[in-house]
């Protein structure tokens, strides 16, 4: 069965850039309700935001650091039909101050109760067409699995601990389950059965083992899970070659949007959209770990069915050294059998 762009969907992932006015802004042109909304300043140096449905609007966690869950009456203030609305927070809506959010749908609001694993959730919000969903749980102290709801296997999780300064923890399934990543940090990969319980996602549920990050008793999480969807989303990994010339990701899709993080050394993850820039090479990046504005670098090339490194940098292509990536299109492509393949034009 082939996919074509010819049927259309609703949008499930969308960047949407904005200028901050320091008063309400409702910003639309999502082309959907978001149930996930990272915010950043492109201008100037600012923490990474987040925002969900399942934690409820004004409830803000920031990627880039350890902080405990806060709320922000001033921040985003709801959820909406095509977009969202901020209040007059200098963090996400500073006047005259170029902003980006990313935008996810799960389900349409906060959910319902998941109770497929030994810890039910206590809300889980899921879009199985997209493969993604968001869920909170109250850790027990105890090896356990969580519901996700997506009824395929997650190929990247993400943890945060709401009440406790802990790091965010980062499943990916090229590393495997023994293995984590830290979404506010440089670290290489680290090495540790407390994160996943060594087990891997089922289509059911993901494991958590005793980690603080994952699982302190009474205190509360929000877990985002994302599964591989053809012609939509992809989780996996490639290896540097130092080179100029560097390596081409086949994606099966043009990318609306990419994260990458070398599994060894100390480097930043880097992300990209097809907004900032808008043609080749995508030369604006920012970095989930770092509150610093954006940086402009030419670094990749975002094609009809993937990407292509461009840069010696080595938060993308240190030679050897294998990276790994998430990716999104903006929707889902539609099977269709009268077409022989993906179809897409270059940038």
């Amino acid at each position: 069965m082939a996919y074509s762009a010819s049927v259309k969907p609703s949008v499930n992932f969308n960047t949407k850039l904005y200028t901050g006015n320091y008063s309400t802004n409702a910003i639309t042109g999502v082309g959907h309700q978001p149930d996930m909304v990272w915010l950043k300043s492109r201008s100037f140096a600012q923490n990474h935001e987040m925002y969900d449905a399942v934690r409820t609007a004004t409830k803000r966690i920031y990627p880039n650091g350890t902080y405990v869950e806060d709320t922000d009456t001033a921040g985003l203030t709801a959820f909406n039909s095509d977009g969202f609305t901020l209040g007059s927070s200098n963090s996400s809506n500073k006047s005259g101050d170029t902003f980006a959010s990313w935008n996810w749908k799960a389900g349409t609001g906060q959910g319902s109760s998941n109770t497929d694993g030994s810890i039910n959730t206590t809300y889980t919000s899921v879009n199985t067409t997209a493969g993604f969903s968001i869920s909170s749980y109250t850790g027990t102290g105890s090896n356990a699995t969580v519901g996700h709801g997506l009824g395929s296997i997650p190929k990247m999780i993400i943890v945060k601990n709401r009440d406790n300064t802990t790091g965010w923890g980062v499943y990916h399934a090229s590393l495997g389950n023994t293995k984590y990543l830290q979404l506010n940090d440089t670290a290489a990969e680290g090495t540790a059965s407390t994160f996943w319980n060594n087990t891997t996602p089922t289509n059911q549920v993901f494991s958590i083992g005793t980690s603080g990050w994952m699982n302190n008793s009474g205190e509360k999480y929000i877990a985002y899970c994302f599964a591989d969807k053809k012609g939509y989303s992809k989780f996996g990994s490639y290896v540097g070659n130092n080179n100029t010339d560097g390596t081409f990701v086949y994606l099966g899709f043009k990318p609306a949007f990419i994260i990458v993080k070398p599994t060894s050394g100390t480097e930043h993850w880097t992300m990209y959209d097809n907004k900032r820039t808008g043609y080749n090479p995508t030369n604006y990046q920012l970095y989930p770990n770092l509150s610093s504005s954006e940086a402009t670098l030419s670094e990749l090339d975002i094609v009809s069915n993937g990407f292509k490194i461009r840069s010696q940098t080595g938060r993308l292509n240190s030679s050897g050294v294998t990276m790994i990536y998430m990716a999104f299109a903006e929707q889902p492509l539609v099977a269709n059998s009268g077409s022989n393949g993906v179809p897409a034009t270059a940038r």
